[in-house]
């Protein structure tokens, strides 16, 4: 007879634990230490936070992303890209490094900043990736923002991050570099024999530093590229781009299983569809002018100011003294975020519609004049004062002009012809600043190509406040909203300082 082991499993019965105990067990992860500065967002976060962190912090970071994007649209150089985002940076997502702060506040202002940024890249994540358009703009962007936070970091900080990813390096043997000194002394413009001799050099897949080849940097053989050290940044950059690339891939494929949660799938549409044009809000402190007197009889005046949207509204009543629905509502709401009364706006659109009686705009257009404002409505209307003037985004993607419409983006909404000559028409003749017009329309980047015409117009304006130093880059940010080009134009034409032309809006419009 087999004396049976107690400590022997039976194979046909099931050896689990309590159900219960296994349901409702809380899941335990590793805790992020955050040791670098920088990171390859590798490993996805894991405590909780709130849905209103969740949304702030991914609009903070699409905000820097977008402008970063407009930089490179601008061709702007490496040097005034990262003197343009330096205050974006520090304002919507500062990123400390070890030194700058003592130990006492490393566990509590770094660790947050870093936890900040490793949530709002994998919000971001899943908000791009639904695309394969989005999913190459956003790599293209967050490598960019990579590459401008490795250029910046402190130089032992930037090796430790470097020595702890642990990278397949084949590390170029001291026989072999002396074999090849001549020719990696030939290939490497700028270095000189004795950091040959002494310098540590790497040899990788040459597809893998192809920046570095086209520069012809490094020297190739049998397929390897030799970079020495200092080229780091490239190899580093590339890996950062290949897994982000792979990562991306892997996310669009999980991303049918966020439908089941019915509160987060609308705050990722809402990203991805930002990404295009970021939306903004215009706060109390935009609307209004310092010492502007904006009455009816004023708006004629003060056109000269609108944005292109805008002006096309204005000249279009002018010359048909009617406008259709939703043209007369993006109007009215734009002066109204001008500071213009909502008595004012009566008589402005009655002085307008002349070719009507009263009795007929009474009937016809005052309510909805009135409703704009909350002075009628349900209480939700009057509560909120009415509604909130259309940013560049809310205009781009709703209610797209019919026949006979006049509202809409014309940066969008227009042939090509059609906005050459109304660019023409409001004075915009360069042949450059029209073949760059185009290309931006080609290229669905109307937000760059309505800067590019406040740019060209007030080029002598913008060139003297940044030399007398009134204003800053924040305040020549890339323009999102119709009222914000008008509050900027008239301040610089005007010559009062930035502090009186506020920011775009502390928060995005969700």
């Amino acid at each position: 007879m087999i004396r049976q082991d107690s400590n022997r499993i039976d194979p046909k019965r099931r050896n689990a634990i309590d159900h219960k105990k296994k349901q409702f067990a809380s899941p335990i992860y590793k805790e992020h230490d955050y040791s670098c500065r920088l990171n390859l967002y590798e490993l996805p976060p894991t405590a909780e936070i709130t849905l209103e962190q969740f949304e702030q912090w991914a609009i903070d970071r699409l905000r820097i992303l977008a402008e970063l994007e407009a930089c490179s649209f601008r061709n702007r150089t490496p040097t005034e890209t990262a003197a343009h985002m330096t205050p974006f940076l520090h304002k919507y997502l500062p990123l400390s490094s070890n030194t700058s702060c003592s130990a006492a506040s490393r566990d509590g202002k770094i660790r947050l900043e870093r936890q900040k940024d490793h949530y709002s890249h994998f919000i971001l994540r899943l908000a791009f990736s639904s695309t394969e358009d989005l999913r190459r703009r956003f790599a293209r962007v967050e490598s960019a923002l990579f590459k401008l936070r490795f250029q910046t970091d402190d130089a032992k900080e930037r090796q430790m991050f470097v020595e702890s990813l642990n990278f397949e390096w084949e590390v170029v043997s001291e026989e072999e570099k002396l074999q090849l000194g001549v020719d990696l002394l030939n290939a490497t413009p700028g270095l000189k024999r004795q950091e040959v001799e002494d310098g540590g050099w790497f040899k990788v897949n040459f597809e893998t530093v192809a920046e570095l080849v086209e520069s012809r940097r490094v020297y190739l053989r049998a397929g390897k590229a030799y970079v020495p050290v200092r080229e780091q940044m490239s190899m580093v950059l590339a890996e950062f781009g290949a897994r982000l690339d792979k990562a991306l891939g892997m996310t669009a494929r999980a991303l049918p299983r966020l439908d089941e949660d019915d509160r987060l799938t609308p705050i990722l549409n809402h990203l991805s569809k930002n990404f295009s044009t970021p939306d903004s809000t215009l706060s109390d402190s935009d609307t209004g002018l310092p010492g502007a007197f904006i009455n009816a009889n004023s708006i004629d005046n003060l056109s000269q100011h609108f944005p292109l949207c805008m002006r096309n509204l204005h000249m279009t009543l002018r010359k048909n003294s009617h406008l259709k629905h939703f043209g007369r509502l993006q109007y009215t709401l734009f002066l109204k975020g001008l500071g213009l009364s909502m008595e004012d706006c009566l008589m402005f659109w009655r002085q307008s519609f002349k070719l009507i009686t009263d009795d007929t705009f009474n009937k016809e257009y005052r309510y909805n004049v009135r409703h704009a404002y909350g002075d009628v409505g349900g209480d939700a209307i009057r509560r909120g004062r009415g509604y909130s003037p259309f940013s560049c985004q809310k205009i781009l993607t709703e209610h797209p002009p019919g026949s006979g419409e006049s509202h809409g983006c014309p940066y969008r909404h227009f042939s090509i012809d059609n906005l050459n000559g109304l660019l023409q028409a409001t004075g915009v003749t360069d042949r450059d600043v029209l073949k760059g017009i185009k290309e931006d329309v080609e290229k669905k980047r109307f937000h760059i190509a309505c800067n590019r015409v406040f740019e060209w117009a007030h080029r002598g304006n913008i060139r003297r406040v940044k030399e007398d130093g009134t204003w800053g880059a924040a305040e020549l940010d890339t323009i999102v909203h119709p009222n914000t080009y008008f509050k900027r134009s008239y301040l610089l034409a005007s010559g009062q300082k930035a502090g009186s032309a506020g920011s775009q809006g502390d928060m995005m419009e969700m």
